[in-house]
């Protein structure tokens, strides 16, 4: 087998995007309002109008849910707590609700009784509402991070005895870019100087939940920590040194922009020539707490560009991306959105920059895909999704040359989504899930790629229970 026995692998969700069964629901179960709450409320953001608070009543429905993935063999499932779930107002002297921490608590146990390893985000973009009016939320490095590190502490206290698997933050690019350069996700704002701003209050307060944790819970609890970042395989246009030049400045903005300072100390220095003064500098304090503070690379990975030079976009690294080669042929299939392809050797190419850049194994902590036009099938045309099980079957086919082949250390995968969701500014449209969901009345059915993905790691993941942490 070309994995380890302690592989991790199973499917991966978010708070925000599957819990809500409705308004009145959320009210009664105590929780307080995230900004996701508040953006969907403004005219014409979600592209069909869906809302935040009644997505696919995960918070009913959460035992059938861990059920089925047991059913489809799952060793593993990664899953986010909701801040403003368990501390509605989410300030660091705000009152914690007590009916949110047993949710998670139960979903927890369920997952251990089932032999499912819970992996746990700490932050998956709903920040509590109340800390947006208070002071700008990621804006205000100093304010918001003692919030953060109270929340984080709160978890590593309630749950840690049994998660043994955390992430402090999911893919801080997006979070930076679309909420606070093009606007197209809350709190949309559009600006050229929030979203440098935002990144470096992400990777501070990362840094002081990693090191706190390593501190003070990791000793008895035995856990692992650290960050998950997105970023696509740059391909540059030809081998003409501007067009490799460019697939490096956007992979610099893609991913170095937030895996370099933890991992190698410092902001790319592409990043510091575009941007100049308005890239922040760490101080020589956050620069310490910053290091080691991922004890692995966290990888969300969907897709690959071809790349040029010579655009404007600096949250692009001012290159152009394109799906398209010189002689005019296309990288991958097209999906049901417009940046996403089907493109595996891409795949294989990341892991292996990553694993060689960074030298750290390798978490997969979300990979998948959205078959185009599924939201207007029928339901027996859309348990049948070709495209996507054509997407997993080369992606994991990739992962595994990846290992077997070129040597990468890669302890984990986790399928994009478990379930069909609620899919930020697009809304119910697209749909990733492997289980579809019927939005009128939540009833769930496996689609066929559940099954490829389950069959796959069946066969190349020994059973048994998983001692392995931290490469001990």
């Amino acid at each position: 087998m070309a994995l380890r026995n302690d592989f991790l692998w199973g499917f991966a969700t978010a708070a925000a995007q599957i819990e809500g069964g409705g308004e009145e629901q959320e009210r009664a179960a105590g929780k307080g309002l995230s900004i996701w709450d508040w953006f969907c409320e403004k005219p014409g953001v979600i592209r069909d109008g869906a809302k935040v608070n009644k997505t696919c009543d995960f918070y009913s429905r959460w035992r059938e849910d861990l059920a089925l993935m047991a059913s489809l063999g799952v060793n593993s499932y990664r899953f986010s707590i909701s801040w403003p779930r368990v501390i509605p107002l989410g300030g660091a002297d705000d009152a914690v609700c007590e009916q949110g921490l047993q949710f998670y608590d139960d979903v927890i146990n369920e997952c251990l009784r089932l032999g499912i390893t819970p992996f746990v985000t700490l932050y998956h973009w709903d920040l509590p509402l109340e800390l947006h009016k208070r002071y700008g939320g990621l804006l205000n490095k100093e304010r918001f991070i003692p919030d953060y590190l109270r929340y984080a502490r709160l978890c590593f206290e309630r749950y840690g005895d049994r998660v043994k698997h955390w992430l402090t933050f999911n893919e801080p690019w997006v979070v930076a870019i679309h909420g606070f350069h093009n606007g197209v996700m809350a709190p949309g704002h559009k600006s050229n100087t929030e979203p440098w701003v935002a990144g470096h209050t992400i990777l501070v307060a990362h840094a002081h939940a990693a090191k706190t944790y390593q501190r003070e819970y990791q000793p008895s609890q035995h856990g692992t920590i650290g960050i998950t970042l997105n970023g696509d395989w740059a391909e540059p246009w030809d081998q003409s040194p501007e067009n490799v030049k460019a697939a490096q400045d956007k992979t610099d903005v893609a991913i170095g922009w937030f895996a370099d300072p933890v991992y190698l100390g410092k902001y790319p220095d592409s990043m510091r020539a575009m941007l100049q003064d308005r890239l922040p500098e760490f101080t020589a304090e956050e620069l310490e707490l910053l290091k080691d503070s991922s004890e692995f690379y966290g990888m969300n990975f969907y897709t690959a560009n071809t790349v040029k030079a010579g655009g404007d976009d600096e949250s692009q690294g001012n290159t152009i991306m394109l799906f398209t080669r010189p002689d005019g042929s296309e990288i991958g299939p097209q999906s049901d959105l417009d940046w996403l392809r089907d493109v595996p050797w891409g795949f294989r190419n990341m892991l292996n920059y990553l694993y060689k850049r960074y030298g750290k194994p390798i978490y997969v902590t979300e990979n998948g895909y959205a078959v185009r036009g599924e939201s207007s099938m029928s339901a027996e045309q859309a348990i049948r999704d070709t495209d996507r099980v054509n997407y997993y079957n080369g992606y994991l086919g990739a992962l595994r040359a990846a290992v077997e082949e070129d040597g990468v250390d890669v302890r984990s995968y986790y399928a994009w989504s478990f379930i069909d969701n609620f899919e930020w500014a697009s809304g119910l449209i697209p749909r990733f899930g492997s289980v579809r969901v019927d939005y009128d009345t939540f009833e769930r059915t496996p689609k066929d790629s559940a099954y490829v993905v389950s069959e796959f790691f069946k066969s190349q993941v020994a059973t048994g229970k998983h001692k392995h942490l931290n490469g001990a």
